[in-house]
């Protein structure tokens, strides 16, 4: 049986700002705090010298996992297989229902376009689907016909119905979460939107730029 490798977790936003050696005294931290702002790394030495750092420089996901295929499987793939100019989204929830957030970034360089989250509870598809709403949103401010990218059928199969179906139950915990759901179907109804909304190939090209990294 392989042993886990141990992660340190930065925060640079949050109730106590410093480094932690667990994923539970992080959540600590982060938990009920608006626009946290962390990460993990590998070691102690490179979470360090993150917190001296400017979040937003580590928070570039490198596109390494894509290119890292054998010559052959690249010449399958094609360069046009994946439209690098465009946007991709992910979630990610500790537990199902659990604390959730979500995030958009430029597939190509990684960088982070919005972040929302953590919120007390939720579930990873109402985060998928506000994820994909945020994106659509952002672009057409930018009126931006860019194409959006989500590893969730889930969340795909609520946008064309333009309603979701969760067991989660309405709560004071989830209310913020549900309000945001609530504008976002608002939106989804009142709103045209040129861009297509696309299903990212996990099988095929590695994690989804957007991806939290903490599989």
């Amino acid at each position: 049986m392989s042993k886990t490798k141990k992660k340190y977790y930065t925060v640079w936003k949050g109730h106590k700002r410093g480094i932690y050696d667990s994923w539970g005294e992080c959540q600590k931290q982060i938990k009920g705090f608006e626009g946290a702002v962390y990460k993990s790394f590998a070691s102690l030495e490179m979470a360090t010298a993150a917190l001296k750092g400017n979040p937003s420089d580590f928070m570039k996901r490198s596109t390494k996992k894509v290119y890292d295929k054998s010559a052959a499987f690249a010449m399958k793939l094609g360069e046009n297989e994946i439209e690098w100019n465009s946007l991709s989204v992910d979630a990610a929830c500790s537990g199902n229902p659990g604390i959730l957030e979500y995030q958009g970034v430029d597939t190509k360089s990684g960088i982070r376009l919005f972040h929302l989250g953590p919120f007390p509870e939720g579930t990873v598809n109402i985060g998928e689907f506000l994820a994909i709403i945020h994106a659509l949103a952002y672009l057409k401010k930018q009126n931006s016909d860019l194409p959006v990218y989500t590893d969730s059928m889930t969340a795909l199969s609520w946008l064309r119905k333009k309603q979701i179906n969760t067991k989660l139950v309405r709560c004071q915990k989830n209310e913020k979460l549900f309000q945001l759901v609530d504008r976002a179907l608002f939106w989804l109804k009142n709103n045209s939107y040129s861009n297509k909304v696309i299903k990212w190939d996990t099988k095929q090209w590695g994690e989804i730029p957007a991806d939290f990294g903490r599989k």
